[in-house]
């Protein structure tokens, strides 16, 4: 194992340190800031309370890992620490006041007072989520917090764990990207009590993968049913308790299964202990499964009359704890969504009907009820049994017969023989629940394999796994149920201590590491005495033994039970014995069994007579859920509920072990359920048994990250070849870390190397790395900076630290993550080179399909300009890549469509230059001013104009000429525009226009066009005309007066025209190619276009395009018409393309035979030829650099001198440099 520092403290088999987003992730996460050392505010030293090693103190513990507030805004209201705080700001955020420290392990003192103190702050403040190294505390809120939007998505999203405040969505943004980076399978396991918040973090989990993952159609099918399979699971199979209002009756395992890619594209749920006996009997103050109550409130009217549904106090399963409502639940909104889930997972309508009319039959089953009539039981209400018939598609006679009597198969000397044996109420009571019980948890697992199968895929790659299993409880009384229950979250504290607090410490004693021990409380003893087989049997051998000889129900063999429990575990110092059941001393406190009803529920026995009555059912969809075979002879003792959870407890522990795990560990803060209501000593009890401190302790003496050897050499392997021995010794892995360039043979290993020899080959290396000097700071806390010491003694397994200069260790600001930032630029160089290649090749295919929508808009209403209808787009004209001063405006992944230099005209028909960029929500207008204050005084800055939601525009108005003009209508004023990309961005504004809000952009066409003005002033607001005539040239010729503007243009296109298809084009002969039909560029003034130079609106782009606009697009071209040429590889500058110099040249003999053997030409005649005479070819020498925008274009350098081959009067002249021919525009050139 690896033991080296890095971005975090991770818990064994913790993924690696925060990674970078993914690959080809087309929005790069802007950098992240860096913590400014000079912003830090140094404290009071704190004296260091814990064992473990020795360590250096940190000036202001709680200073060194500051949070800022989420979601942006000031910091929410909050009460004064009772025991006073210091006010601390956030350098990454502006003056947001800190809470309390948002890593615990940088707590100054370690107890449970101080955990609990420093969750109350940030509990108080609104700030419910706390770091324990990689372990994540969440304290429910019992409110909805506002930091869980589509900012925060695009906040975690890629950010290492340390840029932003404690949150789940960094939790699973690492969890997923280290999934696709290692190729392991992940998952998190949530803990908690019940009421803690478990199911809502899993909420949380769930919808940011589906957020933060890609994928087309059949992906998002797939993530449709795993976000609509909460509403649907929870109907069924979640109820209010008294701790908790949406409380998990069963256990979840969800795998999401993923693609190579990162495409969650498959998935499997698998469900734990069911607890049915919720269906038949609730306890005070709760209530059975929502969708009963759901079924009441929200069915139709014909849905009630069908069903026989009355209100919810008719049914005895419903009735007995007289509560029906739940505060802030609406049971018939959650109804529709619970249909709209089963709609999406793919039942059919006619099929959730069925399953209404069993949830409808259950409730009326259990009317039912029994009279004694000569000590055999009798049904009371005969009437009662024919609705329950009906909806379950049985006989009425034969459902009063299978209730009241039971066929019992006895055997004796090879023989058998049935004896039907009539029941006594007791026992009929026992059968119609049994019935009932069956019926709904057959249900269930129905609708979990419904689930599946709607998700499944045939092989698996990677899956997460979210772990949302029921809290650990202690109730009033305490039975069967929560005793498997408690049992589960036994196994589950079991696995947080084996890899978090024993497995850590023991691989530090194996590696020779001095360690003291720090001591925590291992519960297998009490998963020991719960699942032991033999020597002494556990308590579920033992009720399994009672089970096998149980004859009858009743409380015998409950008695049985408690006195073999007695008698073999009786001893055991967690176990403890009472009258009516038994005690076990839990890892969560002591909690009092009940036996009584252990034994009939642990037998969880369906009689055959109920099955074979459910087989005759005329409904096939209840026939389906009974598939037993009853001829079939069974050999061997009948499975148990309890043998049942304890094998699948034990496998699902083999599952998780198998993956990366994560944990969040939730505390619920109150009984009451109101939020900022906070009781010390409840939290302070949970505080205790999740062993916080413990963990806390051994966070802090340990390494803050762990990692094997092999992966922990992957990570930097795309580093520069210089960092990284090239030439590892074979017998030593740890001879491939980082080495000085050309380095040496490596030394032997340490089994045959002297300890000099290692000392001065690690110090050399640490060294050459930086480690003193050079690494780049990302500011880390107190544990990091004892940990590098540490790093560099694990990184031979000696101390050596004695030879390293004394700096190098003490340095007030450490130095880290050298090899993490090298990677990340690495990977982000690749990223960015495939990114641009795959656009580029994907617009190809698209550039016809974008002309023929954009041309269809204006068909036969707006006539076409010659240079403009068969040009290729591009999107981006203003290099938004390179232009932050422009992005800063927009969101952090907002994707362009279009951004472009445009001319805006003000009320007195002023052109004024303006950045015109869309997205596909929003229209955003930048300008520039001059900063009036402050030290940036007189400096030209970009301001924000407009930002107008496309939805918002009223429409868009154009003349029938060939002008670029266009006005945007919007609700108080309207935009006067100049673009000559207007027809581009008219398709792309009516293609999101009618996605946002589901309608087509008004377009109006006229030669008479208004605009509304914003009122301003005395005299201001109004409208402006604009009138179009016919003029002369392609030029628009623009006359204003105070409140008109006359613009003439020549004639364009016909209205009707249409781009020329490529594929016609590319067959024409060379020489027969008509002209160029595109205006030539302006020639460059300095700074072209607000700024941008040429090169940049010709370059690279990185404009993302999202289906409607397709994938990014690359560079315009010319059209196919012009030239004819065949694509050929995009030329560059000539000062990069010419590299003849490059050229091997020729010598003596050996030259001339290689000419002789490539040329094969014959031998020259005697006498030197006469040279042809030269023909003259008209030239011009460049005036300006051009760089070329398409395929068939020339880039050249200024003062080089190309020659003319075609000139053409819309300035693309056609011209031969270095033996290329191509376009480029006659204004940048002068003729010689």
């Amino acid at each position: 194992m690896m033991c080296q520092l890095a971005r975090g403290a991770q818990s064994p088999k913790q993924p690696a340190a925060p990674a970078l987003p993914l690959l080809l992730e087309l929005s790069p996460r802007p950098g992240a800031q860096l913590p400014s050392p000079e912003l830090s505010k140094p404290g009071s030293p704190v004296k260091e309370q814990e064992q473990g090693h020795a360590q250096a103190t940190p000036e202001d513990p709680l200073s060194l890992h500051p949070c800022h507030h989420p979601f942006g805004g000031s910091p929410p209201s909050h009460r004064p620490d009772p025991q006073g705080s210091k006010e601390r700001f956030h350098w990454q955020s502006h003056n947001v006041k800190q809470s309390g420290v948002d890593d615990m392990v940088l707590l100054p003192q370690i107890t449970e007072d101080a955990i609990v103190g420093n969750l109350r702050k940030r509990f108080m403040d609104d700030y419910i989520f706390t770091y324990i190294g990689s372990v994540l505390i969440s304290v429910n809120p019992f409110k909805q917090m506002p930091y869980f939007t589509d900012r925060e998505i695009d906040l975690y999203q890629g950010a290492a764990q340390y840029e932003n405040p404690p949150h789940i969505y960094a939790l699973t943004d690492n969890m997923y990207r280290n999934m696709l980076i290692d190729c392991e399978n992940q998952c998190v396991i949530i803990s908690g009590e019940s009421g803690a918040g478990k199911t809502v973090a899993a909420k949380y989990i769930m919808g940011y993968i589906s957020k933060v993952s890609g994928g087309g159609e059949k992906v998002q099918h797939v993530k449709d049913i795993i976000l609509q399979s909460n509403p649907l699971l929870e109907a069924f199979g979640n109820a209010k308790t008294v701790r908790n209002n949406n409380s998990s009756r069963f256990g979840k395992y969800f795998e999401i299964q993923f693609s190579r890619g990162g495409e969650p594209d498959g998935g499997r749920i698998s469900n734990f202990l069911l607890e049915k006996s919720r269906v038949v009997m609730q306890n005070e103050n709760e209530r059975n499964f929502h969708i009963y109550y759901q079924l009441l409130e929200g069915a139709s009217q014909e849905q009630r009359q069908n069903l026989g549904l009355m209100t919810p106090d008719y049914y005895y399963y419903l009735n007995q704890s007289d509560t029906y409502k739940v505060d802030g639940t609406d049971d018939r909104s959650d109804f529709d969504e619970t249909l709209s889930a089963m709609q999406v997972i793919g039942i059919p309508p006619n099929v959730q009907q069925l399953v209404l009319q069993l949830v409808a039959g259950i409730l009326h089953l259990g009317n039912i009820s029994f009279c004694e009539d000569g000590n055999y039981a009798r049904v009371e209400s005969v009437d009662l049994l024919a609705f329950p018939a009906y909806l379950l598609g049985i006989d009425s006679g034969r459902l009063q017969e299978k209730l009241t009597s039971r066929k019992m198969d006895s055997r004796w000397g090879g023989r058998s023989e049935s004896i039907d044996v009539t029941l006594n109420v007791e026992q009929a009571a026992y059968t119609r629940d049994a019935l009932a019980k069956g019926l709904y948890a057959r249900l269930f697992d129905f609708l979990v394999e419904a689930i599946n199968r709607a998700m499944q895929k045939p092989q698996e790659e990677y899956s997460i796994g979210v772990l949302d299993i029921y809290g650990f409880e202690i109730f009033q009384k305490n039975g069967f149920e929560q005793f498997c229950i408690n049992f589960v979250n036994e196994k589950l504290q079991q696995i947080f201590i084996e890899l978090t607090l024993k497995a850590e410490q023991e691989e530090y004693v194996q590696e020779g590491i001095r360690w003291t021990p720090i001591q925590y409380f291992n519960n297998k003893i009490v998963c020991d005495l719960i699942e032991n087989k033999l020597n002494p049997p556990g308590i579920m051998s033992v009720l399994d033994d009672v089970c096998a000889t149980m004859h009858a129900t009743g409380g015998g063999a409950d008695q049985t039970l408690l006195q073999k429990l007695q008698a073999a575990v009786g001893t055991h110092e967690h176990f403890n014995s009472w009258s009516s059941g038994f005690v076990i001393h839990h890892y969560a406190g002591k909690v009092s069994y009940d036996v009584s009803g252990f034994c009939e529920r642990n037998r969880d026995v369906l009689f055959s007579d109920l099955i074979e009555l459910m087989q005759t059912s005329e409904q096939a969809f209840l026939r389906m859920l009974f598939p037993e075979k009853l001829d079939v002879d069974k050999k061997g003792r009948p499975s148990t509920a309890g043998s049942k959870i304890k094998k699948q407890a034990n496998d699902l522990v083999a599952t998780l072990k198998r993956c990366t795990p994560h944990y969040i560990r939730c505390i619920k803060p109150n009984e009451t359920k109101r939020p900022r209501d906070w009781e010390e000593s409840r939290v302070k009890h949970q505080v205790e048994y999740l062993g916080l401190k413990e963990n806390i302790r051994v966070r802090r003496a340990g390494f803050a990250y762990r990692r094997q050897f092999a992966k922990f050499l992957q990570r930097p392997q795309h580093s520069p070849p210089s960092c990284l021995n090239t030439d590892p010794d074979p017998l030593n892995p740890r001879s491939a870390l980082p080495g000085p360039p050309q380095q040496p043979a490596p030394p032997p290993p340490p089994s045959q190397g002297t300890q000099a020899t290692l000392l001065s080959r690690v110090k050399h290396q640490v060294e050459y790395l930086g480690l003193k000097e050079n690494i780049r700071v990302r500011r880390a806390g107190f544990a990091y900076r004892r940990q590098f010491a540490k790093f560099l003694q694990r990184f031979v397994c000696i101390n050596f630290l004695e030879l390293l200069p004394v700096d190098t260790l003490s340095t007030k600001k450490p130095k880290l993550f050298l090899l993490e930032e090298m990677r990340e630029r690495k990977f982000d160089g690749f990223a960015r080179t495939i990114q641009k290649a795959w656009r580029r090749h994907v617009a190809v295919r698209k550039y016809e399909e974008m002309r023929e929508e954009a041309s269809n808009i204006l068909l036969n209403k707006k006539e076409r300009r010659r240079n403009s209808i068969n040009r290729n787009f591009v999107g981006d004209y203003l290099g938004l890549e390179e232009r932050p001063e422009l992005r800063q405006f927009l969101g952090k992944r907002e994707r362009v469509d279009f951004a472009d230099s445009v001319t805006k005209y003000d009320r007195r028909f002023k052109p004024i230059k303006r950045d015109l960029i869309l997205t596909p929500k929003c229209l955003y207008v930048i300008g520039r001013e001059k900063v009036k204050k402050g030290p940036e005084k007189g400096q030209v800055r970009e301001v924000l104009k407009k930002k107008l939601e496309i939805q918002a525009l009223r429409g868009v108005s154009l003349s029938t000429r060939q002008d670029d003009f266009f006005v945007l209508q919007e609700d108080a004023a309207d935009s006067f525009l100049e673009s000559i990309f207007k027809t581009e961005f008219i398709s792309l504004l009516c293609k999101r226009f009618e996605e946002a809000a589901r309608r087509p952009l008004p377009l109006t066409f006229s030669d008479t066009l208004q605009f509304r003005v914003k009122k301003e002033g005395w005299g201001g607001g109004g409208t402006r005309s604009v009138t179009f005539s016919r003029g002369s040239g392609d030029v628009a010729v623009l006359k204003a007066s105070s409140r008109a503007l006359s613009v003439s243009v020549g004639d364009g296109l016909p209205k009707s025209s249409k781009p020329t298809r490529k594929g016609m084009a590319q067959g024409r002969p060379r020489r027969s190619a008509p002209a160029p039909t595109r205006a030539a560029p302006r020639p460059p003034r300095g700074p072209d276009r607000n700024g941008v130079p040429p090169s940049a609106r010709g370059g690279p782009l990185p404009l993302e395009i999202t289906s409607g606009g397709g994938s990014q697009r690359p560079p315009r071209g010319p059209p196919s018409s012009a030239l004819g040429a065949s694509r050929r590889p995009r030329a560059r500058p000539p000062s990069e393309h010419n590299t003849e110099f490059l050229n091997v040249p020729d010598q003596g003999m050996a030259g001339m035979q290689r000419k002789r053997s490539v040329g094969q030409r014959p031998v020259p005649g005697v006498g030197r030829p006469k040279p042809q005479p030269r023909t003259h070819v008209p030239r011009c020498r460049a005036l300006y650099q051009y760089v070329g925008q398409d395929v068939d274009e020339l880039s050249f350098n200024v003062n080089e001198v190309i020659e003319i081959l075609m000139e053409d009067s819309s300035g693309w002249w056609k011209g031969r440099l270095h033996g290329q021919e191509g376009l480029f525009p006659g204004n940048y050139v002068e003729k010689i």
